[in-house]
């Protein structure tokens, strides 16, 4: 018979080292369970990686990668980018919805990088954030994934996870970003982010998660809020811990599970 688990208990009046030790542990068994952890979108250099996460607000990284070959094909520099005919790109990236309002922010951008920056993705957040359709959340992935500049991605996943582990009950972003920054160093800041997010995509869903899958249930003081029963809860593991392809058509080589397949692939 399973052993029970129950709910770690956190006291009302947490001081804050009692905090930043228990949330460090948490990231260390995360660190064990996705150690192969990484950005899920596809891209090759600054640039595509910038449009990506663009193109990722409101859908999947998986219906992004599956878009973002051609689109890349048609545009390879922000300078072609730039240049584009406004319904070509939209058609380009309609499967990634709000398609009208994201090439306004792809042509907007890539003319910024052309003409203010050289044709080049600027590496510092204060700039970044200038750029149409770029926040500091964009930023963030840019900088921690292409340029190794560590920063906090404040994603949904994120802002819900670190709620449940009772880190913060921050619902701003950036305030929660503020919290999460003074209590993990900088050097923990891109890979929390992968890790984190990476949980609550797989196992810490939003209205189901997997809590009797869950390898730092110990740890949650939200667990029980999911299903417990460990045959039920491994039924709603996904990606590949539930045996079943990533978001990423080309992930890196150290990943476990199955690549995703192609748009329109069977």
């Amino acid at each position: 018979m399973a052993k029970e688990i129950k709910a770690a208990k956190v006291p009302k009046a947490e001081s804050h080292l009692a905090l930043v030790r228990r949330a460090r542990r948490i990231n260390r068994e995360l660190a064990e369970v996705y150690p192969y952890a990484h950005p899920e979108l596809d891209f090759r250099n600054p640039f595509e990686l910038l449009v990506a996460t663009v193109l990722s607000a409101q859908t999947t990284d998986l219906r992004v990668n599956q878009t973002t070959p051609a689109l890349f094909a048609a545009y390879p520099t922000p300078e072609d980018m730039a240049a584009a005919v406004p319904e070509e790109m939209e058609e380009l990236i309609r499967p990634t919805g709000f398609f009208r309002a994201k090439t306004k922010s792809l042509l907007g951008l890539s003319a910024a990088l052309r003409d203010d920056f050289g044709g080049e993705v600027p590496g510092r957040l204060e700039d970044l954030v200038k750029l149409p359709g770029v926040g500091r959340k964009t930023a963030n992935v840019v900088l921690g994934n292409a340029f190794g500049v560590p920063g906090i991605t404040v994603d949904t996943h994120f802002g819900r996870l670190v709620r449940r582990w009772k880190w913060t009950d921050e619902e701003d972003p950036v305030k929660v970003e503020a919290v999460i920054a003074d209590i993990f160093p900088k050097s923990e800041w891109t890979m929390l982010s992968h890790r984190v997010i990476f949980h609550g995509r797989r196992i810490c869903h939003s209205r189901k998660p997997a809590c009797g899958a869950c390898p730092i249930a110990p740890l949650c003081p939200s667990y029980g809020e999911g299903e417990i029963d460990p045959e039920k809860a491994a039924k709603l593991l996904k990606y590949e811990m539930g045996g079943y392809p990533g978001q990423r058509l080309s992930p890196p080589a150290d990943f476990p599970g199955k690549p995703a397949p192609a748009l329109g692939a069977a």
